[in-house]
């Protein structure tokens, strides 16, 4: 078995891209860079990587290409490009070349008009995506979710995962309509959704009991097959870290037969992005 972590991410500061991190958060507010997660990798017998954009910059993109060309453990890269600039499809064209781009990931949870998605201007890069087999990952929060239908069933040929199972509100204890909204979008099956970020959403000190009746949902409607895991790692030290979130998740996952488990541990990972 072959053991993916479907979302990671480096960062070194210095580079000035990360105006989302401050001072404030003193676990993050440092460089993360690929010496700091091999040891955690290798102690959870985890192979490959996928590491994704941290920063909306085409700079930052081209920085962590940069590492993936250097450590063969990230598998590929999901980047940014400025979807809704002329510029965008000139970008995505310059990094197309790289092997190791898997896809991009436009930072819609942050952008103010929650219809952004929607414009029509976009329509060349997602035309750009499917015919080079390029994937989208969608970074939503549930009231991003019909909209995302709306794009799925505009483009049904675009390979799209959700992140961090689209954010649901576990803090408050909010499950519908999130889980409704989830049910719908998994009806299409080109969508895949990411075991990721749950517990940065979750109150302090959660565990899988916490956890569970979300991940259940998700098992529900996407299925073992198109889920994957992810440790969305550093900013999971925000609420726990590496090693525990991972045990966390495989207790989440000991109902599942040895197949469905290593479909959410790495097969669905490297089917969806084909690795």
């Amino acid at each position: 078995m072959i053991k993916v972590d479907a979302h990671q991410h480096f960062w070194q500061l210095a580079r000035g891209d990360y105006s989302w991190i401050s001072p404030s958060m003193s676990v993050l507010y440092r460089d993360y860079l690929p010496a700091d997660i091999i040891p955690l990798i290798k102690q959870e017998n985890i192979s490959k990587t996928v590491l994704v954009q941290a920063a909306p910059t085409f700079e930052e993109t081209k920085f962590i290409l940069g590492l993936a060309n250097q450590f063969d453990f990230i598998a590929g890269v999901v980047g940014w490009v400025d979807m809704a600039e002329p510029c965008g499809i000139e970008q995505l064209k310059e990094i197309s070349i790289e092997n190791k781009l898997l896809g991009i990931r436009p930072v819609i949870q942050d952008i103010e008009d929650k219809d952004w998605i929607l414009k029509p201007e976009l329509d060349v890069i997602f035309q750009y995506l499917i015919a080079h087999d390029l994937t989208f990952d969608a970074l939503i929060k549930p009231i991003h979710i019909s909209n995302l239908i709306t794009i799925v069933d505009r483009y049904p040929e675009l390979k799209v995962v959700v992140d961090h199972g689209a954010k649901p509100n576990i803090i408050k204890s909010e499950f519908s309509p999130w889980a409704e909204n989830m049910a719908q979008l998994a009806q299409r099956p080109q969508v895949y959704c990411k075991l990721s970020g749950l517990l940065t959403e979750a109150p302090a000190g959660s565990d899988e009991t916490t956890l569970s009746a979300y991940v259940k949902h998700l098992f529900s409607t996407f299925g073992a097959s198109r889920l994957m895991w992810g440790s969305d790692w550093p900013v999971v030290n925000l609420a726990s870290d590496y090693a525990n979130w991972h045990r966390i998740a495989q207790l989440l996952c000991r109902d599942l037969t040895a197949g469905e488990a290593e479909a959410v541990f790495g097969g669905s990972a490297i089917k969806f992005y084909d690795l």
